[in-house]
C-alpha cells in the first residue's frame, strides 16, 4: 500500500509516516498542496493521502478540490487531518471530495481506525 502525507509541519509528517510505516505503507511526503501535486504526477497513485488543511502555497481544501478534478485519482482515498474542527469545515472537505476527516490532536489508534474504516488495513 502507498500513502502520501501532505503537511507543512515536519513533525506531523514524521508522526504520520511512522504510524503508516508501522502498518506496512510506503510513504511519500509533501510540504503543501503544490508540492503534493508534483509528487503525485511523478509517482504511482497512492491508496490514501492524509492532507492537512492549513498550509502555504495551496491549502488542503484546494488540494482536495484539484485532486478530484483528475480522473486518475478517482479511487484514491483522501483523509483530511487537521485542527479545523467546525462542522462547516468538515462538510466543506467532504463536499470537495475528502473521503474522511481526522481532527488533530490524534493518536495512532485513531489513525488506524480511520484506515480500517477506509478498508486500507484490517480492523484494529
Amino acid at each position: 500500500m502507498k500513502a502520501l502525507v501532505v503537511d507543512d509541519s515536519n513533525t506531523m509528517r514524521a508522526v504520520l509516516r511512522r504510524i503508516l510505516s508501522m502498518r506496512g505503507f510506503e510513504v511519500a511526503e509533501a510540504k503543501h498542496g503544490v508540492d503534493a501535486l508534483d509528487v503525485l504526477t511523478k509517482g504511482e497513485v497512492p491508496d490514501v493521502a492524509l492532507v492537512d488543511w492549513n498550509m502555504p502555497e495551496m491549502n488542503g481544501l484546494e488540494l482536495v478540490t484539484e485532486i478530484r478534478k483528475r480522473p486518475q485519482y478517482e479511487q484514491m482515498r483522501i483523509m483530511m487531518v487537521t485542527t479545523e474542527t467546525g462542522i462547516k469545515e468538515v462538510q466543506s472537505a467532504l463536499n470537495a471530495g475528502a473521503t474522511d476527516y481526522l481532527m488533530k490532536p490524534f493518536n495512532s489508534m485513531q489513525v488506524e481506525e480511520k484506515l480500517a474504516l477506509l478498508g486500507l488495513i484490517a480492523n484494529v
